[in-house]
């Protein structure tokens, strides 16, 4: 199972109104470098691998609502698709905006799959963004 690490800016971001995680178009980059978690703040940040022969990569938004002061972010689970040719190789997969233009894309957080992962044509890779615990949630 990947491992969920929050980019540090995000909780700025949320503080001074750049996301609006109900309604934005939350989006997917695929990385095989490390984020730096301190320093990375959006998309431009990262080094993306290569996306000809891959799916889409826009998550649904089940839900974002609170339930006594905790509100929580469910995504529906993203199955990438190798197709035409290999993807990656990727270890990280950066979650970000796809919708704020200043700063344009910020980044939210990404999931650490603990080594390198290359898909030939036609395999999968099944996200899973924990639709019991949410994508995120805020206490």
């Amino acid at each position: 199972m990947a491992t969920y690490v929050k980019f540090q800016a995000f909780v700025e971001h949320l503080a001074e109104k750049v996301h609006n995680l109900g309604s934005d178009a939350l989006t997917i980059a695929l990385t095989n470098s490390a984020p730096n978690v301190a320093t990375n703040t959006v998309l431009a940040d990262i080094t993306q691998i290569s996306y000809t022969n891959c799916s889409a990569r826009v998550p649904t938004i089940s839900s974002s609502a609170q339930t006594t002061g905790t509100y929580k972010l469910t995504l529906a689970d993203l199955t990438l698709t190798a197709s035409g040719g290999t993807v990656g190789p990727f270890r990280y997969v950066v979650l970000y905006n796809d919708t704020p233009t200043s700063p344009a894309d910020p980044l939210i957080a990404y999931y650490d799959y603990g080594s390198s992962i290359t898909l030939a044509d036609t395999e999968t890779l099944l996200i899973d963004f924990d639709s019991s615990g949410g994508a995120l949630t805020l206490a």
